[in-house]
């Protein structure tokens, strides 16, 4: 087999209460790459803001995995997933490029060892080697990543609403701004709500996953680089939406509902966005599956 196509979902990391832990796979947007067997380690964008992502395997996330595996590879990255959105633009090509890698060459590799693979090539755009969004991408549904544990869960028909405004937050910025050290009453709190945002998981509770989300300190801070948060969260809720958070590192902010809600309430923040002069898109999506070979 000398040519492999993959399906590779955007995701969303944190989740409010998971902060650098909880993470999941969005069913929609999601990008395309073809891996080719090659002499050497070409990268060809395609799609998207494609004029923003480098070429130059050393700088590109899928090139830094394919130099990690020393597999030489041609690959074509066919765009869909907003670039600097909190949807995991990064992590999906080391994430699928991992993933395309160990089928072509037959490598052997466990979803743990890729996940480790993969962080580090998207530690080349971020600065870190998280694995909140590599994981959801390979494995799928919600994921715990805690030290070198993954825990995966497949909860069924969550309605997600991902709202991704005009609004450029760089994920250094966005942990740059953090504060080093949480008051012992915060670290309660975001404890109690990641434990029953597990709980809500496992169950495919909406109410309780919703219930959970809310993140104290963090995304105080970070919602202030988001131009219109608190009037668009508002809105979501007055519309229906169980809970609302920061998709990763931001801008995109999801809401957690019932299948049958989610125009409703993507059209209820894309309108609040439009009130404080910020142009959005909206994702009609659900918790989705990872990575898949499509030809």
């Amino acid at each position: 087999m000398d040519y492999l196509k993959v399906r590779v979902p955007a995701t969303s990391a944190n989740l409010g209460a998971g902060f650098d832990v909880f993470g999941i796979a969005l069913e929609t947007p999601f990008d395309i790459i073809e891996v080719e067997k090659s002499d050497k380690t070409e990268i060809v964008v395609t799609g998207r803001s494609s004029q923003y992502v480098p070429t130059d395997p050393k700088k590109n996330t899928a090139g830094i995995v394919a130099s990690i595996l020393k597999k030489p590879v041609k690959l074509t990255i066919h765009r869909n997933i907003p670039l600097s959105s909190g949807l995991g633009s990064s992590a999906a090509p080391a994430a699928g490029v991992a993933y395309a890698l160990n089928e072509l060459y037959d490598l052997g590799l466990s979803m743990e060892e890729l996940v480790k693979i993969a962080a580090q090539g998207e530690k080349g755009a971020s600065g870190a080697a998280h694995a909140d969004n590599v994981a959801p991408a390979i494995y799928g549904g919600f994921v715990i990543v805690h030290n070198d544990k993954i825990i995966s869960l497949m909860p069924e028909n969550i309605g997600i609403v991902a709202v991704h405004p005009d609004i450029i937050v760089s994920t250094r910025t966005a942990r740059a701004i953090l504060p080093k050290k949480l008051s012992l009453a915060d670290i309660s709190f975001n404890t109690g709500n990641a434990a029953s945002m597990v709980v809500g998981m496992m169950r495919s509770d909406i109410r309780l996953i919703g219930e959970s989300m809310e993140n104290r300190v963090i995304e105080n801070v970070r919602s202030k680089l988001i131009k219109g948060y608190a009037q668009v969260k508002k809105s979501a809720l007055a519309a229906g939406a169980a809970g609302v958070t920061i998709s990763g590192s931001g801008p995109t902010m999801i809401a957690v509902c019932r299948m049958y809600e989610r125009n409703r309430i993507a059209k209820a923040m894309t309108q609040a966005f439009s009130g404080s002069r910020i142009r959005s898109e909206a994702f009609i999506t659900t918790i989705g599956k990872g990575i898949e070979i499509v030809e």
